[in-house]
């Protein structure tokens, strides 16, 4: 029978402070966590059931993982796990590699898995009314992606830490907008997490623009020691949903 691990001190007040400076769960919200089965969605698992007890105000969680069926990528070892913790869990199966093989033009095969995976997600929130949905994206990972906009978007963009999705319906959170991925391995490691490894075969069959700038990233952080710190100084206002400042930016691009 496996128990909830308590989540370290530091990498609860990040997410606290997240949660609060981005009011990501109200009262009676119902969540669905995205579970890829990795490091950064299993301790959001660990994270929102302590937030779940302790938190002032009543919210419900459940979990969700969608096999997109890849090759060695198995993350079935998820349905015992989160049936031991007692977590309600969709788990949803969907040949997407096929369906990139059939369907899919120039972009990405992970660009098209993600927009398949977010459907899905979507969906089954619908279905079993959930009004919010939960995916584990960190500070790493929204530094990447505003360097990738930066570098070769032509925009000052990065991921949202809350933000009401296009049909107006649900509710996309992160609360791990302020942890460090390095907080998260940490967690994982030290409390023996059952994590699956990322064996998608599409992901390692060439090097991503992600990975580059992640090596760039901490080649910087490596002499400097508040590049994090700056960085999230910089991306905050991005980070906020209908955010003025990305508006002016694209506008400004176009004037001569």
């Amino acid at each position: 029978m496996a128990e909830f691990a308590q989540p370290p001190k530091t990498l609860l007040r990040k997410t606290g402070r997240a949660l609060v400076d981005f009011n990501m769960i109200h009262e009676g919200d119902r969540v669905l966590l995205g579970l890829s089965g990795g490091k950064d969605s299993l301790a959001l698992l660990h994270i929102l059931n302590h937030f779940q007890r302790h938190a002032p105000i009543t919210f419900k969680f459940a979990a969700i993982t969608v096999d997109p069926m890849a090759g060695d990528f198995d993350p079935s070892p998820m349905i015992p796990y989160l049936d031991s913790l007692g977590v309600e869990y969709h788990y949803r199966r969907e040949p997407i590699m096929d369906m990139a093989n059939e369907h899919m033009g120039k972009p990405s095969y992970c660009a098209f898995c993600s927009r398949i995976k977010r459907g899905i997600m979507y969906n089954t929130a619908r279905e079993h009314g959930f009004n919010v949905i939960a995916l584990a994206q960190h500070l790493d990972d929204l530094a990447e992606s505003f360097m990738m906009s930066a570098f070769h978007g032509g925009q000052l963009r990065t991921m949202k830490a809350n933000y009401v999705i296009d049909e107006g319906d649900l509710r996309v959170i992160r609360p791990l907008v302020y942890a460090r991925e390095r907080q998260t391995r940490e967690f994982s490691i030290s409390t023996k997490l059952p994590v699956i490894p990322d064996s998608c075969p599409a992901c390692f069959a060439m090097p991503t623009q992600r990975q580059h700038f992640k090596e760039l990233l901490a080649a910087e952080e490596q002499s400097n020691k508040t590049l994090f710190k700056s960085l999230l100084t910089t991306m905050k206002p991005l980070m906020s949903e209908g955010c003025p400042e990305t508006e002016t930016i694209k506008q400004s691009q176009k004037t001569p």
